[in-house]
């Protein structure tokens, strides 16, 4: 009953935003409540439930989402961004600028949390976009996959450091297979399968749409592609740092400090204050100007994803998470595709991947630990790969994606909802082939 009440709640959710044209916030906070109310929550714990998931929402991604959404314009504006285009083309070629976003998005999404990085990436989508005329989707999605693809299966992101942890797996053997599964992965589901897309219309935020500047006006290409990439630098550098130095002293605690996502957005923007602003003869009101007009441009976003965060909520604090749990750990199913089953269920019904994954662990932690026919290590993906299957609705990176590109949420499903399940599926295969050699 629970399954079909969720159901029901996400057919509701689509109608209000796609039919009825309700504000997605307002139609989030109204699903939100009746879901609670139907699932037995009590009256005077729906409220708390969904202020606490409009809360912690937002407290884990508004200081990322606006410092990169900050970074983003002033890249855009300055002309690095148009730079950073320029020379990718002139070394891959347009024919082959997906190839380079594809691998400028796996190594960004190897130190960055999602987040981040999809903020981070998308200025550099939308300057090729703009300037090569070329369609957003067609462009853009590969490079999103590959940021999916690291989240969902490498360390040291969240949550396949968290089950590597849990199974007692070797972190670098993890790493190592996670990388073979990888590959294919972002292949199949990023360039070949956007070739699909190229008819999807996208009009992308004009908030990264910069005037084309003359090359005399551009700053340079070291001065542009460090900027762009500090984040990436210091979160780099602090991993290292960190999977070197296992010490609790001082050093180690400013380290981690320095690293910690919000903390890296910032430090970067103050850089780029200097390097894309002060330096290059801008003032500090201009530059202000800049950065009120980005934060003024995404503040609907972050409203949209605190409402998924308050419907994920109330599914959560339901409890039906463990229900599904309970359904399905008895299934005579093999291990690793029971670890995928278990984790896209919970996906699908939850929205958070992290969710998704922990709950899974949790549930074959014991399977895994006693049974030692079956890999740790491949467990860790096969369950990393299920957390990533049809994203959806009451998924906060669905409406990231929707709404910086712009899209309807056909056009979103279409894209997003099938790479990510591309991904999930062809990263369970490569789990599967994996665990007949090792």
């Amino acid at each position: 009953m629970s399954i079909i009440i969720i159901l029901l709640s996400i057919i509701l959710l689509v109608l209000l935003v796609s039919w009825a044209k309700v504000n997605t916030f307002i139609a989030f906070l109204l699903v939100a409540i009746f879901t609670g109310l139907f699932l037995g929550i009590p009256l005077d714990k729906i409220t708390s439930s969904v202020q606490k998931g409009l809360g912690d929402t937002l407290s884990s991604i508004t200081i990322i989402i606006c410092t990169g959404a900050m970074l983003g314009k002033l890249v855009a504006d300055s002309g690095a961004a148009q730079k950073i285009a320029e020379v990718l083309v002139g070394f891959f070629g347009v024919k082959h600028i997906q190839w380079a976003l594809v691998l400028v998005g796996f190594i960004i999404g190897i130190p960055l949390f999602y987040n981040t990085g999809f903020v981070l990436a998308v200025p550099l989508i939308f300057s090729v976009v703009y300037k090569y005329k070329l369609p957003a989707v067609y462009i853009g999605l590969p490079m999103l996959a590959a940021l999916s693809v690291t989240h969902g299966f490498l360390p040291p992101h969240p949550s396949p450091s968290a089950l590597v942890q849990v199974f007692h797996t070797d972190m670098s053997k993890t790493l190592i297979y996670g990388l073979i599964v990888a590959i294919p992965a972002i292949i199949i589901a990023g360039p070949l399968y956007a070739r699909t897309l190229r008819n999807i219309i996208s009009n992308p935020l004009e908030t990264f749409k910069a005037v084309d500047l003359p090359t005399e006006k551009l700053p340079g290409a070291f001065n542009s592609f460090i900027t762009a990439l500090m984040p990436v630098i210091l979160m780099m550098a602090s991993t290292v740092y960190l999977n070197i130095d296992h010490s609790n002293g001082a050093l180690h605690k400013i380290i981690a400090f320095l690293g910690d996502a919000p903390i890296v957005m910032l430090l970067s923007i103050i850089f780029a204050n200097f390097s894309l602003g002060v330096w290059q003869g801008k003032t500090m009101q201009y530059l202000g100007r800049i950065y009120g007009d980005a934060v003024k441009d995404i503040s609907v976003i972050l409203l949209i994803i605190a409402g998924s965060g308050a419907f994920k909520q109330v599914l959560v604090d339901s409890g039906i998470s463990n229900q599904i749990s309970h359904s399905l750990q008895n299934i005579p199913i093999q291990p690793l595709i029971l670890g995928w089953l278990i984790a896209a269920i919970i996906r699908v019904s939850l929205g958070s991947a992290t969710v998704a994954g922990l709950t899974a662990a949790g549930i074959l932690a014991g399977m895994v630990l006693n049974n030692h026919s079956i890999n740790p290590n491949l467990m860790v993906l096969s369950i990393g790969a299920g957390s990533l299957a049809f994203s959806h609705v009451n998924d906060g990176g669905f409406w990231l994606y929707k709404e910086y590109f712009n899209l309807s949420i056909k056009d979103t499903i279409r894209s997003w909802t099938v790479m990510e399940t591309l991904v999930s599926f062809i990263g369970l295969a490569g789990v599967l082939i994996l665990n007949m050699f090792i």
